[in-house]
């Protein structure tokens, strides 16, 4: 079912990043595994979501035009609206995304463009409960033992480890949350280390949602093996 009007979805997809551990020629986000580019996968994934009216993706600055021709138009992506530059640190990318959502949007998602894993059921479950709570983030437990480390390497304490979760994205927000947020962090001069970081700061509650160990960001030329192993499991399509 396609959102109503005053449920407007927007996607801010940022992907841009250098990719300086991938150690390549060409930025993580436009290497190639299976039959597409990495963010080729994620816009699919997004375009075939009903509830998403709108796609903005945020890329280095001089790539925009590459986008638009190697990915959105070559992979008929007719959600994005807009390829824009994005900024020195992701939050400011994720920013200059923010700084031209539609006034009348009512809920922003945000979603890594290295995480071409993420499923459609997590991004409409994410869109659900962001009409009940603050926010959604999308993570999965620890697996493993987690400790506190002092700068000169001495564990300082062992965490809990059934209270601590691995946060991905999608990350979901009514639209005036997280344009608050961003606004306040950018005052301050404050930078998070996440999205719901942001929102939390203000004294917003951020639900956490189940997602899978699949959805992974693809950083170094090890999680371009892992995303080529995934999705030959999962088989195309």
């Amino acid at each position: 079912m396609v959102s109503k009007k005053n449920d407007k979805v927007v996607a801010l997809i940022p992907a841009a990043g250098m990719g300086k551990r991938m150690a390549k020629d060409r930025q993580k986000q436009f290497l190639m595994f299976g039959d597409m580019p990495v963010l080729a996968h994620t816009l699919k994934v997004f375009e075939g979501v009903d509830e998403v009216n709108e796609i903005i993706i945020i890329v280095p600055r001089g790539e925009e035009e590459f986008c638009l021709a190697k990915i959105v138009e070559k992979y008929k992506i007719h959600k994005v609206t807009k390829v824009i530059a994005g900024g020195k640190e992701r939050q400011d990318s994720v920013y200059n995304g923010l700084k031209l959502v539609p006034d009348d949007t009512a809920f922003v998602i945000v979603h890594d463009g290295v995480r071409p894993f993420v499923s459609r059921d997590v991004i409409k479950q994410s869109i659900e409960f962001a009409k009940r709570f603050d926010g959604v983030a999308a993570g999965v437990p620890a697996k493993d033992t987690i400790k506190r480390v002092s700068n000169d390497m001495f564990v300082e304490a062992t965490m809990k480890r059934q209270h601590l979760w691995l946060i991905q994205t999608p990350q979901t927000f009514k639209y005036k949350i997280i344009n608050e947020a961003y606004n306040k962090a950018y005052i301050n001069d404050y930078y998070g280390t996440d999205d719901a970081s942001l929102v939390e700061r203000l004294g917003y509650k951020i639900k956490v949602i189940m997602d899978s160990y699949n959805n992974i960001k693809i950083t170094t030329p090890e999680d371009m093996l892992f995303a080529e192993m995934i999705y030959k499991n999962r088989g195309k399509g």
